[in-house]
């Protein structure tokens, strides 16, 4: 799984740990519904997750385009506005669960958050 802020937000480090755990969350749910089985293989390997950030939301809309090409699974994280960012900013995409090559092909060159 692999979480992506967009960097010109600025965010604090809280307000990004929740919208990363957002994502994650409704990545998890979804992976559950579809694919019980992969799932629960993800589970009892650990749950990897990876933290990137790309410095705009033109970044992660074209990161979103290469996952879906490739089957993918994505979410984004739409902040609600209560604190840092307006109401319905995109804060974060999601991408997986998913073997690491094949994430690795859309985000490998990515900097960690």
């Amino acid at each position: 799984m692999v979480l992506v802020l967009r960097g010109e937000l600025r965010l604090t480090a809280g307000k990004s740990a929740v919208q990363v755990a957002h994502a994650a969350v409704m990545l998890s749910l979804a992976a559950e519904h579809r694919d019980p089985v992969g799932f629960g293989a993800w589970t009892r390997q650990g749950q990897k997750k990876i933290a990137l950030v790309v410095p705009t939301l033109t970044d992660l809309e074209g990161l979103e385009r290469l996952a879906r090409g490739r089957r993918i699974p994505t979410v984004w994280v739409e902040d609600a506005g209560l604190t840092e960012v307006a109401p319905g900013t995109r804060t974060c995409l999601g991408l997986g669960p998913a073997p690491a090559v094949e994430l690795d092909a859309v985000t490998g060159q990515l900097p960690l958050l």
